[in-house]
């Protein structure tokens, strides 16, 4: 065997043991602890989410540079430390993907832990292509110090360098916890997993001594807490493997970055398909609720709705759809919840979904049926002010075609706020049963009327009268159409064909800002 030959064997079988040794991570022991804790191995989380075989390795053979605190014994030396980079395809469409290993050394992040984020971030921003990120760690390095802090205030910059540019993902399936938390909070949409995934900036340990109140793991910082109360996280789901499948699912509404359009999705769903349902769905008594997601299943193609955030603020639905194959955005009120009305949370969920379609080219679809305002010291103190402000400027700053459909109710500044034609809505639709008014009759009466209820010999039946009166000349959408702000009245059962025939008529719209460095959203 000659000098040459017997060089190339060592150097084959070289790499095969280090690829051995890249792929074991922390060992078969740990990768067992980790499935007895209900968790995937970060490989076996990539072959799920991943096209089959499409995954390609980048920075296999790194190794951690620390040697204090006994970081340079062997035992230490993991070969491609404690997260995988590289890139696949989701439904035959590139992605770029990190995976963290809590095989190894718990997942914490060091010093080529952060570098090897930030170059596979960084290819993702050239190429125009999603990231997703798959969260499983335990913070920073201690013993590297500060070199792991400032690690992830590498990856921060990116985060944010690559907002609004391609569409950023974090699904969080095991601790993230500290200063880990804030590079999925800078990401479009939060993934989290029930039981075994949670996020918080200081753990239980931590409140205990600080503010001597005892809290579990989960209802600090559990998928349940951040998916209802904090709104967090976007997408609760069971189990890891529905959350890849729904990360899945939510890649076909979306385009790879914010120079394409959204892909289109072939249905066998009738484009012109008129629903007979809509016309009796809304109910007689304007106070009576009914439930906006059956108006959106009926409407959209296959009745298919992915909602976002489904149990954050629930007085108002968001979410992605399509109409004719095309990617839409939905922005609902919600009858069923607080009477649909808006409030803190429900106006910043549904601002931040909307400045994400923006970003992406995705048009908006609104269906309105909103009383006003939430009312009362905790809304006015807590800042519904600045609330309102932003969902409204994510609405006046939104350049996509913006199409709305009043289905009921459309009372004062909320009418304003929710696409109106005043600021910019491409086609202003209403039904038969749109009410747009400064305020629903009863405290309108109550207040035009106050003198004359006063010296009525009647006052209630009186008050009916003039109600009745009010209701008659305002809740119906004829005074707003006559002055031009409402384009059409259309039949509640001819709603489909009319949005998805906009959409054609839009798709080639083009509006834009005033020049500028960026707006100051009042946040």
């Amino acid at each position: 065997m000659s000098d040459n030959h017997k060089n190339q064997q060592d150097g084959v079988a070289l790499l095969r043991e280090m690829r051995e040794r890249s792929h074991a991570g922390g060992g078969e022991a740990r990768i067992e602890r980790q499935h007895k804790a209900g968790k995937l191995s970060a490989r076996e989380r990539l072959e799920l989410l991943l096209d089959p075989g499409s995954f390609r390795e980048i920075d296999a053979f790194v190794v951690q540079r620390a040697r204090d605190f006994g970081m340079d014994r062997p035992e230490n030396q993991y070969v491609g430390d404690s997260v995988i980079t590289g890139w696949g395809t989701i439904n035959g469409r590139l992605v770029y993907v990190y995976s963290q290993d809590f095989t190894v050394m718990g997942g914490s992040l060091s010093e080529v832990h952060a570098e090897k984020i930030v170059k596979i971030m960084e290819m993702a921003m050239k190429v125009g292509a999603p990231i997703i990120g798959l969260n499983d760690s335990g913070g920073a390095r201690i013993q590297e110090g500060v070199v792991s802090l400032g690690g992830y205030a590498d990856i921060f910059l990116r985060n944010t360098l690559a907002s609004g540019v391609i569409p950023q993902i974090s699904a969080i399936i095991g601790p993230c916890a500290g200063g880990a938390v804030y590079s999925p909070a800078l990401t479009d949409f939060i993934f989290m997993v029930k039981n075994t995934s949670y996020m918080f900036v200081t753990g239980p340990d931590v409140v205990k001594a600080v503010t001597q109140e005892d809290v579990s793991f989960e209802d600090l910082g559990g998928a349940s807490v951040h998916s209802t109360t904090s709104g967090v996280c976007h997408v609760a789901t069971n189990s890891e493997a529905d959350c890849f499948f729904l990360i899945r699912e939510l890649m076909t509404y979306l385009p790879q970055n914010n120079m394409e359009d959204p892909p289109i999705s072939k249905s066998k769903d009738d484009p012109l398909r008129t629903e007979e349902r809509l016309n009796t769905l809304i109910p007689d008594n304007p106070n009576k609720p009914y439930d906006i997601k059956e108006v959106i299943r009926l409407i959209v193609d296959d009745g298919r709705l992915f909602e976002i955030h489904e149990h954050y603020a629930a007085n108002v639905v968001v979410g992605f759809a399509r109409l004719g194959g095309h990617t839409v955005g939905v922005i609902a009120n919600q009858p069923m919840v607080l009477a649909g009305v808006l409030d803190i949370d429900a106006s910043e969920k549904a601002a931040r979904f909307i400045r994400f379609c923006d970003c992406f080219n995705i048009p908006l679809v609104t269906f309105e049926d909103v009383p006003g305002f939430m009312p009362g010291t905790r809304q006015e103190h807590g800042g519904i002010i600045r609330s309102g402000a932003k969902l409204l400027y994510a609405y006046c700053e939104a350049t996509v075609p913006k199409i709305t459909v009043i289905t009921r109710k459309a009372y004062g500044g909320a009418y304003c706020v929710m696409n109106s034609k005043h600021i910019r809505g491409d086609l202003n639709l209403a039904w038969p049963t749109a009410e747009i008014a400064v305020m629903g009759p009863e405290g309108a009466v109550n207040i035009i009327f106050r003198h004359e209820l006063a010296e009525a010999a009647d006052p209630v039946a009186r008050k009916a009268e003039l109600v009745a009166m009010y209701r008659e000349k305002f809740a119906n959408p004829y005074v707003a159409a006559s002055r031009g702000y409402i384009d059409d009245v259309i039949m509640p059962s001819e709603t489909r064909p009319r949005l998805i025939n906009a959409l054609e008529m839009l798709q080639n719209k083009r509006d834009s800002n005033p020049p500028k460095k960026h707006g100051n959203i009042p946040l």
